[in-house]
């Protein structure tokens, strides 16, 4: 069940309450192994990646407890063992890469699968998370098609001062794991700063840390201090609110998403108003209207192109560019996109020409969009990329006909009820099998 049937042309409308953050979930639930208090988790979604990490805490020992229902989510890492010889943490998903801190800090030593691996958004290594470990004294060694990470004695991390090359996500998050367990003050420099990032942050102080600088790009940990249990409630996604967003956009409708963090959105929205989007932000709830057709706005330096710059918060967000990118092949109007991040993230727009799109690579990372040409309905294939999934979705969903998105599982990694959403709005969708 990989593919998405879309009979487009229908404006979407209505309200829409999105689900968590996946990168804000994760490196929570990895976090939750450094306590061995009760801990209850509000709005935990209902994607494969959050169930795989849940299957190795039960692998693992722990008391796993989810309402699917409601999202809630009680755990207890009391028993939690660990065996290097038995126990392997699966490479179906990057975020694995954060389970190495927690287990480091319990029980000395952690396995990793060789190849950890995420969407296809180019190469993307691990030797920033290998130069972290080692930082803090750990060891790594290459073992029988894994890595095996070793503290020089159990639970014993030596606190540093490190600065990133770029400022990762997932390497931030493993900095500020690692400085937790480790007994002093560790400073991390180009810290990435991104809203699930803070997120995270915050509910490591929940559980008693003691970190300075959230949202900077310069943070400071107090470490050694015993951490405790309690409870945390999700944000909601600040990446499903734009999709949504964009989706109504697109298409010509109406949607209101709920939002409990529109400070996160000035540069967003600024984004969406270079195709003619008017994004409001009130009593919890943002809405996007145009009124008009979409189209790209001249800048005011009328002899350049508009532009959409993505890189590291508080830059525009890069997962978001793929969604920008629909809209300005629907707008009328040329806008030039810039990944400024991976150096395989836009090899998939040839798919957009099966719409009857023109679009022109400059080059790995630099693209333009020629928007506002007749479009027509289209079988198309995406790549291991969530949010192209989404980007090809909205083109098909914005032309009369019937389309179809080829290999779109990757939706279900991020966004739980995407298609009972999408109906909810008015949309004709379905999920079917490849064949």
């Amino acid at each position: 069940m990989s593919n998405l049937i879309v009979h487009g042309g229908t404006p979407l409308r209505g309200r829409i309450t999105p689900s968590a953050n996946k990168n804000a979930v994760l490196p929570v639930l990895c976090a939750t192994l450094l306590t061995r208090e009760p801990l209850r988790l509000h709005g935990v979604p209902d994607i494969t990646d959050v169930r795989k990490i849940l299957d190795i805490f039960r692998m693992l020992g722990s008391s796993v407890q989810l309402d699917e229902a409601t999202g809630t989510l009680s755990l207890h890492h009391q028993n939690t063992v660990f065996d290097p010889a038995q126990h392997r943490l699966p490479e179906e998903m990057r975020s694995s890469i954060m389970l190495i801190p927690p287990l480091l800090a319990r029980f000395g030593v952690a396995r990793l699968e060789d190849n950890v691996k995420g969407c296809t958004l180019g190469v993307r290594e691990i030797d920033p998370h290998v130069e972290v470990f080692q930082r803090f004294g750990g060891t790594v060694e290459r073992a029988e098609g894994s890595l095996l990470v070793r503290s020089s004695q159990q639970g014993a991390l030596t606190p540093t001062d490190h600065w990133l090359d770029y400022a990762s996500v997932t390497t931030t998050e493993n900095f500020v794991l690692c400085a937790v367990a480790a007994n002093g003050t560790s400073t991390l420099t180009n810290a990435a700063s991104e809203p699930h990032v803070q997120e995270f942050c915050r509910f490591m102080v929940m559980l008693g840390a003691r970190i300075d600088g959230i949202g900077t790009s310069r943070i400071t940990v107090q470490g050694g201090a015993a951490l405790g249990g309690g409870e945390f409630r999700f944000d909601e996604d600040f990446h499903e609110i734009t999709t949504f967003l964009a989706l109504g956009a697109i298409t010509g409708g109406d949607v209101i998403v709920r939002n409990s963090a529109p400070g996160n959105f000035p540069l967003i929205d600024r984004t969406f108003a270079k195709f003619g989007v008017v994004v409001t932000h009130e009593d919890g709830w943002s809405r996007a209207h145009c009124p008009g057709p979409l189209k790209v706005q001249t800048p005011f330096t009328s002899n350049v192109l508009t532009k959409v710059e993505a890189a590291p918060w508080p830059y525009f967000p890069v997962d978001l560019l793929p969604i920008f990118i629909a809209l300005g092949v629907r707008a009328q109007g040329n806008c030039m996109f810039w990944n400024k991040v991976y150096d395989g993230a836009l090899g998939w727009t040839g798919e957009l020409s099966k719409f009857g799109a023109h679009v022109f690579s400059s080059d790995p990372h630099r693209l333009i969009t020629f928007g506002g040409n007749p479009l027509s309905p289209a079988l198309v294939e995406s790549p291991y990329i969530i949010r192209v999934a989404i980007a090809l979705f909205m083109v098909a969903a914005s032309i009369e006909g019937r389309s179809e998105i080829r290999n779109a599982a990757p939706i279900r990694r991020a966004h739980p009820r995407f298609v009972e959403n999408l109906r909810s709005l008015g949309v004709n969708v379905e999920w079917t099998s490849e064949e």
